[in-house]
């Protein structure tokens, strides 16, 4: 007793009078110029280095590290010195010391040279730092919070911890570069309300924010991503901050704004414009495969002709040095781009082929997805990448997982799954949410179809699983008790994945909840509904309601989407009049800074709706918007397999390929799937030779070959416009005709056309299933009398 009496005064004075002799070896230490001085440093006074000093010294090889460009750094070269083991040593034995800002700065940095390996420090910090938690302020709760999501912590219920610290000291914070760190690492964990609230929290901080700082809005649009909320105004917002801030973005940052601006449905012109010069500077300068490849995949899809000639035929030299993790974004990319140069996609394909077994089960459904869009054929690579997607299928037990291996096996050329599969699909299925339970279904299907093809008739277990996957998704809808959840599961979904009873079944829901739509999601609700193809006049008037009622509220920019279910079913409301004027005053103001395509794509939908505004009209036709507007558009997009034998057969009726033009653009820009013309004695009038070629799109009429039809007829002849409709061009629960056939109809008719338009229902029933009976339907249609 006597002698810890005598060493406790000792070690009290040794104690208080540290920070004096502290300074002198910081100092030192400040004066390093690499890591080696350091480390002589360390191995000189490891015996009396403080938690400040062992602190400092992670500062300072962290420090050198951040100078260094990606090609120099040495991380391998410090986490595998000796002395960086002694640092490590120490720090373990003084992390407890250590004040609070050390403690997570040093997790930070160990994280950073020991990667994602277990080490026994960083779970000692994270352990000590959770002791600490209640008391650590906004900004070092979100650096410890940086630190879990580097370990993919998202979940765990420390995460959860600092989620309601965040929640209940939310109404006191003002320091929104913190919180946006915050919002980005807890948006797992957070509910509908809380959402809202930091959503609200923003807004009202968001300009006590440097508009310089480019960082904060980023982690703003990223949060959004998360929880998938496309929130327009801080959308809006975040997007003036990168516009004003343009010249100082790097490929990383353009990049990943592009990402997430294309996850969001976020469009905008003036930063694909600014983004694309800029990165199209970039082309020459970047010749190192890490950084063209992020080029390549920033710049690809929004490219002009020769920028994409320029980047293809680049990396086709250096594909041979790409990474597994390269070869996948460059795959991406080229899917984007809806590339043909399979030269390029062989070389990428190659490099895939050999990193095949180091690929997660998502990068695989991402590889099986591009590759067959990009219609790429190798039986040795699509035998491997079946094999291991098999392999993979039976040894999963996570439904994710396992729904991403179901849905690239069902995209193989040549699908099968065994009664292995089978059953393990079936025990899965009551921990499944209806994203997977769909995406199974999906998967099904498509077996099913292919097997039906194929002529295979062992289709009764897959079947019977459809069965069973439509029994739980009805089962979940029906268990839904609010409307957060239901939302919740439905808006990462799209509208048209659900069989036709079970799209009953949610449509049913929505109208449970009908009441709860409001200007805060009615935007979203609407676009969702406008995807189902499915006509419920009561959510529709729900949505025309809502809009009249609180249009104060809700944000010009989100109209478009509310109108769309509306003109895309065919649909008029009671109030009709009033919703449609409500709407567009509420944009009269706001049409200038409309995209191009946006402004013309909400002049398109009104117009479905008979309703043409004059502001609208004023906006669109002049020359100033349709020089934006002729830099924003695409090409078109040619003819699908159904198109292409109708066209045939329609050669073989009206007598040969010169009497039948395939799209045909006509004045005012439709495009007509097929046109012929009769004489006054029903008698085919031959064309010139200005057919386009199978598959090929139509020109545009600003190219030098291009004959607009509108040319006269002789006495007596008519013109007649044949449109196949697919499944897309009615509801899905009634035949009603949606609003783009019925207006396209009607404005062919006005331009002097007689229309036959001819149902994918009619065109593929039992009645019309040989080519005969199709035939004697297309001589019928034509030559016939005009059935009204």
């Amino acid at each position: 007793m006597f002698r810890l009496r005598a060493v406790c005064p000792f070690s009290w004075r040794v104690f208080h009078s540290r920070p004096i002799g502290c300074e002198p070896l910081i100092i030192q230490m400040n004066k390093c110029t690499d890591e080696e001085q350091i480390f002589d440093f360390i191995e000189r006074n490891k015996a009396i280095l403080s938690e400040q000093q062992v602190g400092c010294a992670f500062n300072m090889l962290w420090k050198l590290q951040k100078q260094k460009t990606s090609l120099v750094k040495n991380v391998e070269y410090v986490r595998d010195h000796p002395q960086f083991l002694t640092l490590h040593n120490l720090a373990m034995n003084k992390y407890k010391l250590m004040n609070d800002d050390t403690l997570v700065n040093v997790l930070y940095i160990t994280q950073q040279f020991v990667g994602e390996d277990f080490d026994p420090l960083v779970e000692a910090l994270v352990t000590e730092s959770w002791r600490r938690l209640e008391r650590f302020d906004i900004k070092l709760l979100s650096e410890f919070s940086s630190c879990l999501a580097e370990q993919h912590l998202y979940f765990s219920p420390l995460m959860g911890k600092i989620a309601d610290i965040v929640h209940r000291n939310l109404e006191t914070t003002q320091d929104l570069s913190s919180l946006s760190v915050l919002m980005v690492n807890i948006s797992s964990l957070i509910s509908q309300h809380f959402q809202e609230q930091l959503v609200n929290k923003t807004e009202l901080l968001f300009d006590t924010m440097d508009s310089s700082e480019v960082d904060f809005a980023k982690r703003i649009v990223q949060f959004l991503r998360n929880v998938r909320y496309r929130y327009q105004p801080l959308l809006e917002r975040c997007n003036n901050v990168f516009l004003s801030n343009v010249d100082h973005l790097d490929l990383d940052s353009i990049s990943k704004i592009l990402s997430l601006h294309k996850f969001l449905q976020f469009n905008s012109f003036k930063f694909i414009m600014v983004a694309k010069k800029k990165l199209t500077e970039m082309i020459p300068l970047l010749n190192h495969p890490a950084s063209f490849v992020k080029l390549f995949v920033a710049l690809g899809p929004i490219a002009g002709p020769e920028e994409k000639k320029q980047l293809k035929s680049t990396m086709l030299l250096m594909a041979e040095e790409l990474t597994g993790e390269q070869a996948l974004a460059v795959l991406g990319a080229l899917e984007n781009m809806e590339s043909r140069n399979s030269h390029l996609i062989k070389r990428v394909a190659s490099v895939l082929y050999k990193h095949l077994d180091n690929y997660k089960p998502l990068e695989l459904l991402k590889i099986t997805q591009a590759l067959t869009f990009l219609h790429f054929q190798s039986k040795e690579f699509f035998v491997k990448l079946g094999e291991l997607l098999l392999s993979y299928l039976k040894i999963s037990f996570i439904p994710t997982e396992m729904s991403f291996l179901v849905c690239a096996i069902s995209m193989l050329p040549s699908p099968h799954l065994d009664e292995v599969g089978i059953s393990r699909i079936e025990a899965v299925l009551p921990q499944c949410d209806l994203n997977k339970l769909t995406s199974f279904s999906a998967s099904v299907l498509r077996w099913i179809q292919y097997d039906q093809l194929h002529l295979d008739s062992n289709t009764g277990k897959q079947l019977k699983l459809l069965q069973k996957l439509d029994h739980y998704s009805h089962q979940r809808l029906q268990h839904i008790n609010s409307f957060d959840l239901l939302w919740k599961e439905l808006k990462s979904l799209k509208g048209d994945v659900f069989s036709e009873s079970l799209i009953e079944e949610m449509i049913a829901a929505f109208q449970r909840f009908r009441d709860e739509i409001n200007y805060i999601n009615v935007a979203e609700i609407a676009y969702f509904i406008s995807k189902t193809n499915y006509l419920s006049t009561l959510l529709l008037d729900r949505l025309a309601s809502v809009a009249v009622q609180q249009i104060e509220k809700i944000h010009p920019f989100t109209i478009f989407a509310i109108i769309l279910p509306f003109s895309v079913l065919n649909y008029d409301p009671p109030q009709r009049d009033e919703f449609l004027e409500t709407c567009m005053q509420h944009l009269k103001s706001y049409l200038g800074m409309f995209d191009p395509l946006m402004l013309v794509f909400l002049g398109f939908s009104l117009a479905t709706l008979e309703y043409f505004p004059e502001d609208l009209l004023k906006a669109i036709f002049n020359i100033k918007f349709l020089a934006r507007l002729d830099s924003q558009l695409e090409g078109i997009g040619g003819m699908n397999r159904t198109q292409q034998q109708i066209y045939k057969m329609l050669a073989e009726v009206l007598g040969g390929i010169n009497c039948v033009k395939a799209s045909v653009l006509t004045p005012y820009y439709h495009t007509v799937d097929f046109e012929c013309a009769l004489d006054k004695r029903k008698k085919p009038l031959p064309y010139g030779s200005h057919n386009i070629t199978l598959g090929q799109r139509p020109e545009m009429p600003w190219e030098s070959n291009t004959e607009i039809v509108g040319s006269r007829l002789p006495p007596g002849a008519e013109r007649i416009a044949l449109e196949f409709l697919d499944s897309k061009a009615f509801c899905r629960n009634i035949p009603h005709i949606k609003g783009k056939s019925a207006m396209k109809k009607r404005h062919l008719e006005i331009l002097g056309y007689r229309v036959i338009q001819i149902s994918q229902f009619e065109w593929n029933s039992m009645a019309l299933s040989t080519k005969d009976a199709r035939m004697d339907y297309l001589r019928e249609r034509i030559f016939g009398e005009v059935k009204s």
